[in-house]
């Protein structure tokens, strides 16, 4: 799984080395766990980003929802829509030529950077292989920062079975602080004398 510091790095390349809609598109992955499908049919209407503040994306695919956008996110996704010329209208990540950014321009952008900004053995070890890596590492560190299960599957378009499933290491009994005594108040019976 990417950590944070390598989505951060990966990002910081991108940023730096791809062109078009290709940094945005991904930051926006990387920040909100939409699915590349997702984020390709989003339009800028779809989009709230006040400024310093966690906007919001509504995902049309499949059953609508609303995912939170963080305050960087809103920040990358203000200035491309502002360098870009874009209406409220338009896909928020168009191809140059128009229509929906090509799954094969921000694959080659996703190849190059893994293979400037890890390293070899992380490469060779698959990290990353796949765009939608952004979309697992968020998803995880939405669990890592509190977010409850369920909440994490409503803004994913999952059941929280499946994030239970896919990041069991989040849920290990050994990382949690049981009160004890409240648990214990909590269960007692009724009219049971205790002993």
């Amino acid at each position: 799984m990417l950590s944070a510091d390598h989505v951060r790095a990966l990002l910081e390349w991108l940023q730096e080395e791809s062109s078009g809609a290709v940094f945005p598109f991904l930051a926006a992955m990387a920040g909100t766990a939409l699915s590349p499908g997702e984020a390709v049919s989003v339009r800028v209407q779809d989009v709230t980003l006040p400024d310093g503040e966690f906007g919001e994306v509504l995902v049309r695919a499949g059953e609508s929802r609303r995912v939170p956008v963080s305050p960087d996110v809103v920040g990358v996704l203000r200035r491309w829509i502002d360098e870009a010329g874009l209406e409220a209208e338009d896909l928020l990540f168009p191809a140059e030529r128009g229509g929906a950014l090509a799954s094969s321009k921000y694959k080659r952008a996703w190849r190059h950077a893994r293979q400037a900004v890890l390293s070899p053995d992380e490469v060779q070890a698959g990290l990353g292989e796949q765009v939608s890596s952004l979309r697992d590492s968020c998803l995880d560190r939405w669990l890592e920062a509190g977010v409850p299960a369920w909440g994490v599957a409503e803004w994913a378009g999952v059941s929280a079975s499946w994030i239970a499933l896919r990041y069991p290491h989040r849920f290990r009994l050994e990382d949690n602080e049981i009160d004890w005594e409240h648990l214990e108040e909590s269960l007692r019976l009724p009219g049971i004398p205790e002993r």
